[in-house]
């Protein structure tokens, strides 16, 4: 796909020197940026989409080490309540 933008001169300079100094063309400079600035979507927006989310990535059934989730759980916020501050 080709795109055109125009850009203030003073911008141009500044990104011709930034790819320069990285040592890329201007246009590969620019599709670089693009790709590093690009917004993530949105994550879950409900526990069904977190839980379908976990799901595809594997994580749910995981910890084989864990048997009781809520003891675990529970013990966790224990030791968080209890800990040390420094």
């Amino acid at each position: 796909m080709s795109l055109v933008v125009e850009l203030s001169s003073e911008l141009e300079a500044e990104l011709e020197t930034e790819a320069s100094q990285a040592g890329l063309s201007l246009p590969d400079y620019v599709v670089r940026l693009v790709q590093l600035g690009r917004v993530a979507p949105t994550g879950p927006q409900s526990g069904s989409e977190l839980l379908a989310y976990w799901k595809r990535e594997g994580l749910v059934g995981s910890r084989q080490d864990i048997v009781d989730s809520a003891a675990h759980a529970r013990t966790l916020r224990q030791q968080a309540e209890t800990r040390e501050r420094n």
